[in-house]
């Protein structure tokens, strides 16, 4: 090869060279040749008959483990690439040789030495000795990369703005918007949010290869100036680049729970709409700490407009739709959405057991409103019907406005026999009383309710409907203002709810509730740190009676702080006898209700319970559920200050059910979380769950807070636990809830 490159330059050795109006002296024909060789930019090499490299200039080392043309001498592919790809171009350069043909302008896809996928324009020659044999080939490639790129960006974009134009879903675009970013930009993982309704809560919505667990994670997070990437570049509507996640203050709150899924720097864009609304984020996850380069700036703002697009279009089409589907007046749903919805509200309600109350609402006098303050005024008090029933149903119920003065209420109820949704509705049809401002003057309305509920009053939709139909014309009937059932079954229903109600406050009066407890023990040793107290009912007649069933009639009808109040001291109590015994000393913890956390009197139940029984403060821990925090959170970081300050252990039960505590956590004055057993209940097989447990613990772990697993009840589940480094765990596994006698068999046995 060496001599057919040098007789190649022998004219270049002959004479000097004139260069404009200068001779250049005449240079030797090897240091030409080398010259040119090296200096080119395309790839230049050349290969022996067994496929192993004779030469390769600069540019071809570069994207080579080899720096110097000696060292890459002897080499082959095998040495270069991975063996698949290393098989293609031995077998293609060896049928060269064979055939004595080259191959001219074939595309070739290669890894450069920077990770990132090449396309190479190659050729490849047989080499003849003087003999007439082949000895080799010579090949020269020329990076095509930026020129595919581009016709793939080219190729992408008008697929996305055909399935735009022709409306396709939009999850689907966004999906196949993220796979052709990520297919351009080796290495980075696309994400992109929405924001909700509110406009403070971004929603997931597409990520092809980002962990599913992280995706979870962040779900919901609420929007603002230091939530990580993505939320303050929705809160400033502006790009935020963050090159190392693990110094960016804006992290601070996020880092160690994306430490386990290996993210190193994430870029985050706004999504705008066409009038300047803030839709949602684009963003990139990489594995090393980097800055996007200018290509890949271009492909964030190409993503970003390309989403906005998709989006004003759908957001254009869901209005329409929702126009020809709801009422312009009051923006209720309107009657041609009942039928279907109502529909299939029964077919659920029917498969899971629940309750269906269906009711009218019509407006009482609603012709003198009008004739008397005007159409407008009439108006306004339409839309306070619409707004008071909206406001006043939670989110499984719906309101419709049926036409004129008439609504519909459609409540979905646990109880089949609808007695919750009566309560609700008669407590809605006082809100509807309430005066209303318009048109200067302050007046009131009532209005007539007639319900019925499926299955306990009716078998379908029809009956159903003309049940509650009758039933709010015999409302009328009795004077308007008036709230009528088509049948009596509620009556029965309300008396077995008081008779329940007063035999729960004498129950907790005559000592008919007991406590019992589960062992929490440390992963690490093996012993118990403390116990769970849970609280039983052993009715006289009716047996025991689960929790499920009195607590919520205990915070329905007020005795939920008298319960809480009982379960505090008798823990205490226990505790005490169990000291007195010479049992080890560990901390008893009790669940506290919302309400009973709430009362200024809380803080004085617990000083008084410890004093009444000689124990200190280490020996209780309150349980508190997130979603309790997050109600008020002043009021709940108060409180939990008042017993950080009296020496009252705190935990957070059920963590990982919410979102908003997350970046509040460190505010708390607690010593354990509690992941939840929603989560602990998939591992180890569950990589979500996994990913999600392993977060916690190591974000726990920097927090300085002990952890504890509820709900373990395999050996595989409290091995993972082990390996992610949880501090304690509690759960069928280890025990049953136990009477305190059996604490003490625990205990004599040694078993822990």
């Amino acid at each position: 090869m060496t001599d057919r490159l040098l007789s190649a330059g022998r004219a270049l050795n002959s004479h000097a060279m004139v260069i404009g109006n200068h001779e250049v002296s005449a240079l030797p024909r090897e240091a030409w040749l080398e010259e040119i060789f090296e200096v080119t930019p395309d790839y230049l090499w050349a290969k022996d008959r067994q496929s192993r490299y004779v030469v390769a200039n600069a540019a071809m080392l570069a994207d080579t483990p080899f720096r110097t043309a000696d060292e890459i001498a002897g080499k082959t592919d095998f040495d270069i690439h991975d063996k698949s790809l290393a098989d293609v171009f031995f077998a293609r350069e060896q049928a060269i040789m064979e055939s004595g043909e080259a191959e001219i302008g074939r595309t070739e896809q290669i890894v450069g030495a920077n990770g990132k996928t090449k396309w190479i324009l190659t050729s490849k020659v047989p080499v003849w000795s003087e003999t007439g044999e082949v000895i080799g080939v010579i090949c020269c490639g020329h990076d095509i990369t930026a020129r595919k790129l581009a016709e793939d960006l080219l190729k992408g974009q008008s697929a996305l703005l055909e399935m735009i134009t022709l409306s396709k879903p939009v999850e689907t675009i966004l999906e196949e918007l993220l796979h052709l970013i990520e297919r351009l930009l080796d290495g980075l993982m696309c994400s992109l949010l929405l924001l909700d309704e509110t406009g403070m809560h971004l929603r997931k919505c597409a990520a092809p290869t980002l962990p599913a667990a992280w995706s979870d994670l962040i779900d919901g997070v609420r929007i603002g100036p230091s939530v990580g990437s993505c939320g303050t570049a929705a809160w400033t509507g502006k790009p935020v680049i963050v090159e190392d996640i693990f110094t960016s203050p804006l992290w601070k709150d996020y880092c160690e729970l994306a430490r386990p899924f290996g993210f190193r720097s994430c870029w985050s864009t706004p999504i705008f709409s066409h009038d300047g609304r803030v839709l949602g984020t684009f963003a990139l996850y990489s594995s090393r700490a980097a800055v996007p380069d200018d290509y890949a700036r271009s492909l964030i703002r190409f993503a970003t407009d390309i989403a906005g697009i998709a989006l004003d279009r759908k957001y254009a089409e869901d209005r329409i739709r929702f126009m020809a589907l709801h009422d312009t007046l009051t923006g209720l749903p309107n009657r041609a959405t009942l039928q279907k919805n109502l529909q299939e509200t029964i077919d659920a309600a029917r498969m899971s057991g629940e309750g269906v109350m269906v009711a009218y609402v019509d407006v009482d006098n609603f012709k003198m409103v009008n004739d008397s303050l005007g159409h407008a005024a009439g108006d306004e008090a339409l839309r306070s019907v619409a707004a008071r029933l909206s406001q006043s149903l939670p989110c499984l119920e719906a309101a419709y406005r049926m036409g004129g003065d008439e609504f519909l209420v459609v409540m979905r109820d646990r109880d089949p026999s609808c007695s919750n949704a009566w309560e609700s509705l008669l407590a809605i049809q006082r809100k509807l009383a309430d005066p209303i401002l318009a048109a200067g003057t302050d007046f009131s309305i009532t209005c007539s309710v007639g319900a019925s509920g499926f299955p306990a009053n009716a078998g379908d939709m029809e009956a159903l409907l003309a049940q509650a139909d009758a039933a709010m014309y015999r409302a009328k009937a009795f004077g308007r203002d008036n709230c009528q059932r088509y049948n009596s079954d509620m009556e029965t229903n309300v008396r077995e709810r008081l008779e329940l109600h007063e035999e729960l406050r004498i129950g907790i009066e005559n000592d008919q509730l007991r406590l019992v407890y589960q062992p929490q023990i440390e992963l690490a040793t093996g012993r118990i740190v403390g116990l769970e107290a849970l609280v039983r009912w052993q009715h006289p007649k009716r047996g025991l009676i689960p929790p499920a069933i009195f607590i919520p009639v205990a915070e329905e009808s007020g005795l939920i702080s008298q319960l809480g109040s009982w379960v505090v001291g008798e823990a205490c109590r226990q505790s005490r006898l169990w000291q007195d015994a010479g049992l080890p000393h560990v901390p008893v913890s009790v669940n506290v209700a919302a309400r009973q956390f709430r009362e200024h009197g809380f803080i004085t139940v617990v000083r008084d319970a410890l004093a009444a029984n000689g124990l200190g403060p280490a020996s209780l821990e309150v349980e508190i559920t997130e979603s309790l925090i997050m109600q008020d959170l002043p009021r709940a970081i108060a409180t939990m200050q008042e017993l950080d300050a009296l020496g009252v252990r705190i935990a957070i039960d059920d963590f990982g059910t919410g979102y908003s505590s997350l970046s509040a956590l460190k505010r708390f004055p607690v010593s354990r979380l509690k992941i939840d057993q929603s989560f602990v209940a998939g591992l180890p097989g569950d990589e979500s769950d996994a990913a999600i447990c392993a977060a916690v613990i190591s974000m726990a772990q920097k927090l300085k807070l002990k952890v504890i697993a509820e709900g373990v009840e395999t050996p595989a589940q409290a091995a993972f636990l082990r390996s992610a480094g949880c501090d304690q765990i509690q759960g069928f596994l280890l025990s049953r809830p136990l009477p305190p006698q059996g604490i003490e068999d625990i205990y004599r046995q040694r078993r822990f």
